[in-house]
């Protein structure tokens, strides 16, 4: 069984997680780059900040990490201990992922969701990604 956390050590963990520039976004903003297209980050006036923001083709997409955004991978499940504390948490999460798509979408933008757990299969990514960009999911 794994050794337990202190509070304290719990609580450097969490501060070090990142919401902006983590490296599942990182990655895609380097492929999407070399693509050479060219995009804003987090724009402020979207709903949900979207990641990059494809401004005159009217695309955004969304950089999620499976544990905080309940992917329905292996990585995306909600933790056995203080099952009370996460299972809000992290369905709030999701469920406020539907809304600002769902938001997106009514205002005429197309979004596109990449996976924490997708940027492990680096070409299908980018088949993924050029797809989006070229056409639309």
């Amino acid at each position: 069984m794994a050794d337990k956390l202190t509070p304290e050590r719990r609580s450097a963990n969490m501060a070090k997680i990142r919401a902006k520039h983590t490296k599942p976004e990182l990655l895609v903003r380097r492929m999407v780059h070399g693509m050479g297209v060219r995009y804003r980050l987090h724009r402020k006036d979207l709903p949900g900040k979207p990641d990059l923001v494809f401004g005159p083709r009217r695309k955004v997409i969304f950089v999620h990490g499976c544990f905080w955004h309940l992917h329905d991978c292996r990585d995306g499940r909600i933790p056995a201990s203080r099952r009370d504390y996460w299972e809000p948490k992290l369905k709030r999460n999701a469920e406020r992922d539907a809304e600002h798509a769902a938001a997106l979408q009514a205002a005429g933008w197309q979004v596109l969701t990449v996976w924490e757990c997708e940027t492990k299969d680096l070409e299908a990514l980018k088949n993924r990604l050029a797809d989006f960009l070229r056409n639309g999911e």
